[in-house]
């Protein structure tokens, strides 16, 4: 039984038919991670329509325009910081909340190699990226006491999402990018997205119960650099 949020509603409804061609059950919510509103109303979705929240995977990511730290822009900051920090934060809250009083529960959060580096991304999407991590492992360390596992999937370059298509490069800051592109260049190859998910799905499940706090590369070995 699926909770599945997103901005886009025509794509939400094409994943929507794909779970139902399953046979799985499922619930679309569209809305803006960003928004305190729509994070906690995607979260009431779950326990409303299932009385019940075993896990939560937090995936929503968008890019900056891999602008140095002389260089961000207030609005790239607000942007990326609340899709990718804050959302993550407040459906996290609901999630230890609920997980607490009724026996526990696995946390997946996505975050990227910018989290645990400097260099493939602008200064704005690298601090959300490291904020995630520092997100997971606190959660951890909380809420291991109530059965709470929260871990961390640092994921390399993928070829099938629409995440490129939040970044506007006649925009990016050429200089910074300059420098990025000598990692980029180590990048072994693209994975497909349901490499991902098959990371998710493990440290979803029981078979990572011995699991939290982890942080696990999927990509490539390209943070192995």
């Amino acid at each position: 039984k699926l909770v599945l949020g997103d901005i886009n509603a025509e794509r939400l409804d094409a994943v929507m038919a794909e779970v139902k061609a399953m046979t799985a059950e499922a619930t679309a919510v569209v809305g803006n991670i960003a928004k305190k509103d729509d994070a906690e109303a995607l979260m009431a979705a779950a326990i409303d329509s299932y009385g019940k929240l075993d896990v939560l995977v937090n995936n929503a990511g968008i890019m900056d325009l891999f602008e140095g730290a002389a260089n961000f822009k207030d609005e790239t900051y607000e942007r990326v910081m609340g899709v990718n920090v804050y959302g993550s934060l407040v459906t996290t809250r609901a999630a230890v909340r609920f997980m607490k009083d009724h026996g526990g529960g696995s946390i997946v959060n996505a975050s990227s190699v910018a989290g645990v580096g400097g260099a493939s991304a602008g200064v704005v999407y690298t601090a959300s990226k490291h904020a995630v991590i520092g997100l997971t492992k606190n959660t951890a360390v909380t809420y291991a006491p109530a059965g709470i596992r929260c871990n961390a999937m640092v994921i390399g370059s993928v070829g099938d999402t629409a995440i490129g298509e939040t970044i506007d490069m006649t925009k990016a800051d050429m200089e910074a990018l300059g420098q990025y592109g000598k990692w980029h260049g180590l990048a072994p190859r693209a994975l497909a997205s349901i490499e991902v998910a098959n990371l998710a799905l493990f440290l979803a499940s029981d078979e990572s119960k011995g699991l939290n706090g982890a942080i696990i590369a999927v990509d490539g070995g390209w943070s192995a650099h």
